[in-house]
């Protein structure tokens, strides 16, 4: 009698714990109030948000040089966020390089090499 009652209790318990398992599942990004994606954290996971933080991500900037806004720490080129560099500035380096940096000229077009100075021009030092 009493193994009865605690086999339908238990199996009260399984069925509320599944029930609630299930609805954690679909509905517990929005029921903890889950981060939605920011520009550093996108470019780190493929989807950036910015085109310009696209391109500096596909471009291997990162590799080179530290912005924290893109998540990237290099540390052969200068750091860009000390830096602070205007668009004009990006735009000429990139286009015709510069010391150890090779230049994008005939590897980014006129477009991607506008939007990644632009993006590092308004996030540098952010």
């Amino acid at each position: 009698m009493i193994f009865r009652l605690l086999d339908r209790g238990l199996t009260l318990v399984c069925i509320a714990a599944a029930v609630v398992a299930v609805v954690a599942l679909f509905a517990g990004p929005s029921l903890i109030g889950a981060k939605k994606s920011t520009p550093a954290a996108a470019a780190k996971s493929g989807t950036p948000a910015d085109p310009g933080a696209a391109v500096f991500a596909s471009a291997g900037c990162g590799g080179c040089h530290t912005l924290k806004a893109a998540g990237a720490s290099g540390a052969i080129g200068p750091n860009l966020d000390q830096l602070r560099p205007d668009a004009a500035t990006v735009s000429a380096i990139v286009r015709s390089g510069g010391g150890p940096m090779p230049a994008f000229a005939g590897r980014l077009s006129d477009a991607q090499i506008t939007a990644v100075s632009a993006y590092v021009a308004s996030v540098a030092g952010r």
